[in-house]
């Protein structure tokens, strides 16, 4: 049930001046004409089946493909004769079986595909048909790319097409195909399917009463997560602001405003106490902030990027100087939420230059020409097919947002789950992170069509063509000291394009770390856990630009956590201690307990 809108405290804050380079506002856009609105409930009744992908974009991506190899008879002798070089080599190991039999002779998986990771995959039969299925994946793989004439994005979506439909009829998923599931039906009696099948059930009961899995989080938000103590200290439509108590005699003068995605809840970085990253600072002595945005309704759908702006970051600012008068603020920001911040630091860089100490972007893009496999949804006739779906709802569905992550990442987050719960008969033993995955939200309908639009689709904040009310901005005004964080595996804000910032802020001194893991778990990565690495090299501002390629090569590898880094970072560019803030300010405005009402929206 969706908590009631709590009342609303609003704490004013002052108008920036005009920037020197203010240009007219963009005009409003137009309500959609009787035609346009036929379109658009045709296309949103489409999306129904689809669940959000445009037919037309698969369809022109495919045309694209099979014309150009149509017409390119020397790709496809290549074709044939690397389909006849691999058959001949498969054969030839077919033949002599037990003549000196050696695993992944012909093909082998990469190094970051655990499909095939268990030892009985090694054992004669299972081994050629897990080879006969990397062959094909190398077969198909070539046939869609290095196409003469074919688009770029053309061809990687006729790739992660194909790849899709390979990985559903991989021998991983199939028990008389998969050794690791015939071993446990014999050691269990066939226990594993009869529990593979209660697992079914149960995941289907909760498919049709919930719409999603996972409806059961046993991590109740407030009690085993999110529960780092503090205050609500502000809240307006869109967000709530809490000061987090201090755990230390004395604390840094400047506060620490973390901004997080509103993609997901935002207390990925307050989960439990052992890896809460807000716990962490403020035991480091340090004035937290976090914003924790709303989770909106149709009733929100014209909220736009400006709105997450003005009455997210700037009404945060305010509130702090209102709290912490004077001081300059240390902003973070995680995701979609770092791109924000990013806007909102460019945008005070010309209005308020004093106002932030320092400026950290936690796994976040300035640019998105190279943001990974998620551009392949972002194309004209994507956005549009989206735009259609969310203006008849009025919000980006959360099984639209879940779905299109696990899809970019279909063989770790769907089939192998699917095989451990439903061939083995078990199941992942539940952790914070995954809870936290499984408490999504919903987005705008006008904020995620400019997000789309702006930024993925006309990189219009990279370009210097992005507008924040009426000023156009520019990233090279950052000149406060900029600490990045990029991880490794991320599969939705690959690090090289995190890296981009380095010529994006050339003015600004840059901290860039790259961090072990991915998206999520790279940057939940407290001290003391074991398996975390981190490389790390800065720039100063007048210092020549490096490549990314070149970076890796010169930053030194640590071993442990990145978090003790940007902590010296911030203590390098703070104060000397002083006495900790009441808490709401010399007034101490606190309207609830931490973690808030918003965080609970349904």
């Amino acid at each position: 049930m969706m908590t009631p809108r709590p009342a609303t405290q609003v704490v004013p804050f002052p108008v920036p001046a005009a920037a020197a380079h203010e240009a007219p506002c963009p005009p409003p856009s137009a309500p959609p004409t009787i035609p346009e609105a036929i379109d658009r409930s045709v296309h949103a009744s489409i999306a129904h089946f689809t669940g959000g992908v445009s037919p037309a974009a698969l369809a022109l991506a495919f045309a694209d493909w099979q014309l150009h190899l149509v017409a390119s008879p020397g790709k496809q002798v290549a074709l044939a004769s690397e389909a006849a070089r691999s058959a001949y080599r498969f054969a030839e190991s077919l033949a002599f079986p037990n003549a000196g039999f050696k695993p992944w002779s012909v093909a082998a998986p990469a190094p970051a595909d655990r499909r095939f990771s268990a030892h009985d995959w090694e054992l004669p039969p299972f081994n050629m048909m897990a080879q006969a299925f990397l062959l094909t994946e190398q077969w198909w793989h070539s046939a869609a790319t290095g196409v003469r004439g074919l688009s770029q994005s053309n061809a990687a979506i006729v790739d992660f097409a194909m790849r899709q439909v390979l990985d559903m009829a991989a021998p991983t998923n199939f028990a008389f195909s998969n050794p690791e599931v015939l071993r446990k039906t014999r050691e269990t009696g066939g226990g594993n399917l009869a529990a593979g099948l209660r697992n079914w059930s149960e995941d289907a009961r909760a498919l049709l009463g919930s719409g999603r899995l996972g409806d059961s989080r046993p991590f109740v938000v407030g009690k085993d997560v999110a529960t780092a103590p503090g205050k609500v200290v502000y809240r307006n439509r869109l967000i709530e602001l809490i000061q987090y108590a201090p755990q230390t005699a004395e604390v840094r003068p400047e506060p620490v405003l973390i901004v997080p995605a509103w993609i997901m809840k935002y207390y990925i970085l307050d989960l439990s106490p052992h890896n809460s990253l807000v716990r962490h600072l403020v035991g480091q002595g340090f004035t937290v902030f976090m914003i924790s945005w709303r989770n909106p309704t149709p009733e929100e759908r014209d909220l736009g990027m400006e709105d997450y702006r003005t009455l997210g970051i700037d009404a945060a600012i305010a509130a702090i100087n209102s709290i912490m008068p004077g001081q300059p603020i240390h902003a973070a920001g995680y995701c979609l939420g770092g791109t924000l911040l990013s806007i909102a630091a460019a945008h005070l860089a010309t209005a308020r230059p004093d106002c932030l100490s320092s400026l950290t972007l936690l796994a976040a893009q300035t640019d998105f020409t190279e943001a990974g496999e998620l551009t392949l949804f972002i194309n004209e006739s994507q956005v549009a097919f989206l735009e259609d779906m969310m203006w008849e709802r009025g919000v980006l569905g959360t099984e639209q947002m879940a779905g299109a992550f696990q899809i970019l990442r279909s063989n770790d987050l769907v089939w192998s789950r699917a095989i451990r719960s439903y061939l083995l008969g078990e199941r992942s033993a539940p952790n914070d992170l995954m809870s936290w995955n499984a408490d999504a939200t919903r987005m705008p309908y006008r904020m995620h069509s400019e997000y789309l639009r702006k930024l993925f689709l006309n990189n219009e904040l990279a370009e210097g063509r992005y507008y924040a009310g009426c000023d156009l901005i520019s990233l090279s005004d950052l000149h406060a000291p900029m600490f990045v964080v990029g991880t490794l595996r991320d599969h939705v804000a690959p690090w090289r394009s995190t890296y981009k910032i380095n010529y994006l802020a050339a003015d600004a001194d840059i901290t860039f770390v790259l961090a072990s893991g991915g998206h999520n778990a790279g940057i939940v990565a407290p001290p003391g856990e074991a398996g975390h690495t981190y490389q790390v090299l800065g720039k100063e501002a007048d210092a020549p630009y490096l490549g990314p390629d070149e970076w890796l090569s010169h930053a030194p590898r640590h071993e442990g956590s990145w978090w003790p880094e940007w902590v010296r970072f911030l203590i390098e560019h703070s104060g000397a201690p002083v006495a900790p803030p009441p808490m709401g300010g010399p007034k101490q405005s606190v309207l609830a307990d931490a973690p808030g009402q918003y965080v609970l929206q349904r």
